[in-house]
């Protein structure tokens, strides 16, 4: 089973990459996780998570958080340009960057791979993989603008993090949920159960 690579990097919105991962697994996918330094010190400093660094452990945290014990995980750490990730003739099914700084876009966008998220992602798009981007900024800036034109133009997906309320949402989890099934719809990929848009309800 190709996996699908689920990259992290630092910025707000880290509940929607948990729940991702949790789905992912649940759903028994294979997943290869690049968590970046940023979004270690995020987790901790926005939820109170403390993430392991190293993979090994990192792969046992989560299982032990999530209780799942189906799928399969690989944990990569950010700076290990080593990795089978780094390697166009690594087969995956695409990646997904959830939560995505603008400074990852911008230098995505300008072919720099400083580390291993943005190498794995100039993969993605030289191989004409899928690679969906989800911005976490606002508002945003020309800059900001004409370095995500240029992702598309690169052949990105580009699914900013905003939810929708037509779906008549009650809880926080309703809406990170609608917003990965809008994720993984480029996969043609049901891994959550989340309402759509049926029409207008009267009445």
């Amino acid at each position: 089973m190709e996996p699908f690579v689920l990259a992290v990097t630092g910025a707000s919105a880290q509940p929607i990459a948990e729940r991702a991962l949790e789905l992912l697994l649940t759903k028994g996918k294979t997943v290869d996780l690049i968590l970046s330094k940023g979004a270690i010190e995020v987790w901790n400093s926005e939820i109170g998570i403390k993430i392991p660094v190293h993979p090994d452990k990192q792969e046992n945290f989560w299982r032990e958080r999530f209780g799942v014990n189906s799928g399969t995980l690989k944990c990569h750490k950010w700076n290990d340009n080593s990795s089978r990730l780094a390697s166009g003739s690594y087969r995956t099914k695409g990646m997904i960057i959830v939560p995505c700084t603008m400074g990852t876009i911008g230098k995505i966008s300008s072919g720099i791979s400083a580390n291993l998220i943005e190498r794995c992602a100039d993969v993605h798009l030289k191989e004409k993989r899928p690679l969906i981007i989800a911005p976490r900024e606002t508002p945003w800036n020309l800059v900001h603008l004409n370095n995500i034109k240029l992702l598309m133009q690169s052949g990105a997906t580009i699914v900013p993090l905003i939810p929708a309320w037509y779906t008549q949402p009650q809880t926080i989890n309703d809406l990170i949920d609608f917003l990965i099934l809008k994720l993984f719809e480029s996969f043609n990929e049901s891994i959550v159960d989340a309402k759509r848009w049926e029409g207008p309800i009267y009445g």
